[in-house]
């Protein structure tokens, strides 16, 4: 289970990296996932989303089952305790993944909106260059002008538009490193409690043989 977690942690955030950063295997995997939201692609992603969110719940309810033996008892068992760590890391790995999915979902909708402001951006240009290059000395002069006009305000507001989505790009990029460093974190969590689990199994192994 972790380790399949951690596959699809990892997967996750090389997809981002590619999304971020413009190279030749961007345009593929843009293609790739506007495949999969069209046709059962969402079904299958939200199936698989659920099934994430009740094996989360899952694991939160078995931790607070423990915490209340834990009450009860007086006393943290090493088996508990085992079983208290492992249902916290997948727990928090489960929400990493599910956190990474949507910064994918969100970070391929910036990008599919940034290409078509571009476009739009571009056939007004074209239709002021042609206007401008087709204006003469009558009344329609008067016309044609205002038309460019309005036609330069709206490239105003998509260059706009496109600086203030760079922006939100920039940002996610920042967020992409945060989380970078945080999966480092959960690595080294995760040794730990190997660790741990290693040294509690030795006791009970001690506590066993010396109950015999």
């Amino acid at each position: 289970m972790l380790q399949l977690l951690y596959t699809a942690i990892f997967s996750e955030m090389l997809l981002i990296l590619t999304l971020v950063f413009k190279t030749s295997l961007r345009k593929l995997v843009i293609i790739s996932l506007d495949r999969v939201k069209r046709g059962r692609g969402p079904i299958v992603v939200s199936t698989v989303g659920a099934t994430l969110v009740v094996v989360l719940s899952s694991s939160l309810y078995s931790m607070t089952k423990i915490q209340q033996r834990t009450l009860e008892a007086g006393i943290l068992n090493p088996t508990d305790q085992v079983l208290m760590s492992k249902h916290m890391l997948e727990a928090s790995l489960m929400g990493f993944l599910l956190f990474l999915s949507l910064m994918i979902d969100r970070l391929h909708h910036y990008i599919r909106e940034l290409r078509l402001l571009r476009k739009t951006n571009e056939v007004i240009k074209k239709q002021s260059r042609s206007f401008e290059d087709g204006k003469n000395g009558n009344a329609e002069e008067q016309k044609t002008l205002t038309e460019i006009a309005t036609l330069k305000s709206k490239i105003k507001k998509l260059e706009s538009e496109c600086e203030t989505k760079g922006n939100e790009a920039k940002t996610l990029e920042t967020e992409v490193e945060v989380l970078k460093k945080q999966s480092e974190g959960f690595l080294m969590e995760y040794d730990r409690l190997l660790e741990d689990n290693q040294s509690l199994r030795s006791q009970l192994q001690v506590i066993e043989q010396s109950s015999l």
